[in-house]
């Protein structure tokens, strides 16, 4: 007789990408979203995680309750409170490379005269010559430090794909020889902060997202199951060429929802 095999893991706590695997470019809801949200939320702990550096945390809290709106300030994560967390651990002194919208995250920082550090997010417009120059001279100082708020290489507008922050942390690391730290998504330090504010280990969550690299990838590292949806930045092949293998790659974040609900019942 055939050995039994062992009933899948259940699902006890799951990390829910923002933009692109809940909301769209244009910020309405993907396709199922709300209602699947809802199922996920009586099912299992949710904890929204998001990479966004475009948004302050109460924006994007608003953003959130326009389709949710008991969602709690508690199932948000944001890599911005991650960074400012930081800065204030180390004591540093910032030159802000952010979108002029999210620097209200950052007040009360040490931001004026001699900083020791450049902080670099989704800034846009900000990523002038002017300012990159100066951050630059900054990062020739011998103890100044270079922190990424993530290292996305894009991201999706209603127009198509734009440039992320990544590849101008990466020529800020070419010019000035220093290592950028990355705060956000898909680092290791991010996950495990955000599985420990649900309070649960790796092997009980599962990450939902559109990034096969950023969001899969990286909670996959650290030892949760990851699922690709195909909306968002998602490219075809994704999931093949990226050198990540999801646990299951899904049309959409509702069909995520379903796959996890599935799981459950399967473990019991």
């Amino acid at each position: 007789m055939a050995a039994n095999q062992n009933p899948p893991r259940r699902i006890t706590a799951a990390l829910v990408d923002l933009n692109g695997t809940l909301i769209d470019a244009d910020g309405a809801p993907c396709s199922g979203a709300v209602d699947a949200l809802q199922r996920l939320r009586a099912a299992v702990s949710v904890l929204i995680v998001t990479n966004t550096s475009k948004q302050t945390i109460e924006s994007i809290l608003d953003s959130i309750r326009q389709l949710v709106p008991d969602v709690r300030r508690e199932e948000v994560f944001s890599s911005l409170t991650a960074t400012r967390k930081l800065l204030e651990d180390r004591c540093l002194r910032p030159f802000l490379l952010l979108h002029p919208d999210v620097l209200p995250d950052f007040e009360g920082l040490p931001t004026g005269g001699n900083p020791n550090c450049v902080v670099v997010g989704l800034a846009q417009e900000a990523f002038s010559w002017g300012n990159m120059n100066q951050a630059f001279r900054i990062l020739q100082k011998g103890d100044s430090q270079l922190i990424a708020i993530h290292k996305g290489r894009h991201f999706k507008e209603p127009d198509g794909l734009s440039l992320g922050p990544g590849p101008f942390v990466v020529a800020l690391e070419h010019a000035s020889g220093k290592t950028a730290q990355v705060v956000g998504k898909p680092q290791a330090a991010f996950f495990q902060q955000a599985l420990g504010t649900l309070g649960c280990s790796p092997g009980d969550a599962v990450m939902i997202g559109d990034d096969v690299r950023d969001d899969v990838g990286g909670a996959q590292a650290v030892g949760c199951r990851g699922l690709l949806v195909q909306t968002g930045k998602y490219q075809a092949g994704d999931e093949t060429e990226m050198g990540v293998q999801p646990t299951a790659t899904l049309p959409n974040f509702a069909a995520a929802v379903t796959w996890i609900l599935q799981q459950n019942a399967a473990a019991g």
